[in-house]
């Protein structure tokens, strides 16, 4: 992988997709009930999903019947989200920054697992652009515990071993009260969730490499962090399988 694509944004996950199709967490379905008891939403609502990567967030408004429109400047990440062919889905080769949607179209601005990418200077004039008036914005990270039992917390010390900039990519450097409350310009309304995936070796493997930060095949460290990975693994399995746990953080409300 070239250099440059492990720091330009909208290029790290080129390479990843089909693990990141196969196992990153989607999203809890609770959210849909969340926007439908306190922001109105109907299978008639418009919705930007921006960074709608492989499609997980947009996945959920589809199957309640919602217009989508997944902004994603990666091209073989929106190739992956395009298979939804669904007719209520339309891909846009846009970023938070330029989405190119018209001028106050949406009901609702959506990101899952993207905000700490945008430039948020610039994308903040763009989502009051197309958001039409009284305009809903929601932010959503899937958080994954880290230091809640052993396995969590030997996996996050291997990401801090081998990850090429953990540090710089991790979405808690963004998911914080007040740089989520700064953006929207007073606090937000809070929501969190609970999920968990349960990995063989195979599968924890491909959740390792789905992320941005973990060495590639052919870069240095890779086959270190594959032998490490494998005694994490038989450390902490329980029947030939490990937990991840989720808190999915759920931000929403009007800009300011």
């Amino acid at each position: 992988m070239p250099e440059v694509s492990r720091f330009d944004p909208t290029k790290r996950f080129s390479n990843r997709v089909e693990n990141y199709t196969r196992y990153r967490p989607g999203y809890p379905a609770e959210i849909v009930d969340l926007l439908r008891s306190d922001c109105g939403l109907t299978e008639h609502s418009v919705i930007a999903d921006i960074g709608s990567g492989t499609g997980k967030l947009s996945e959920i408004f589809l199957k309640a019947g919602c217009r989508v429109f997944g902004v994603e400047p990666n091209r073989e990440m929106r190739a992956e989200g395009e298979r939804m062919n669904s007719s209520n889905f339309t891909s846009i080769d846009g970023t938070a920054e330029a989405t190119s949607l018209p001028a106050q179209s949406m009901d609702f601005i959506t990101a899952g697992q993207a905000f700490h990418w945008f430039d948020q200077a610039r994308c903040r004039p763009e989502f009051l652009r197309i958001l039409k008036p009284n305009g809903w914005l929601m932010i959503i990270w899937n958080d994954r515990h880290t230091d809640a039992a052993p396995f969590q917390t030997d996996y996050e010390k291997l990401l801090c071993e081998f990850g090429t900039d953990y540090a710089q990519a991790c979405h808690r450097r963004t998911d914080k009260p007040e740089v989520v409350e700064s953006f929207f310009g007073k606090p937000p309304l809070f929501k969190n969730f609970y999920q968990n995936q349960r990995f063989d070796f195979e599968g924890i493997k491909g959740r390792l490499l789905s992320s941005s930060y973990a060495p590639a095949p052919g870069q240095p460290k890779h086959d270190e962090m594959l032998v490490a990975l494998k005694q994490v693994f038989s450390d902490h399995q329980s029947n030939g399988r490990v937990t991840f746990e989720y808190e999915t953080h759920v931000y929403y409300g009007h800009l300011m």
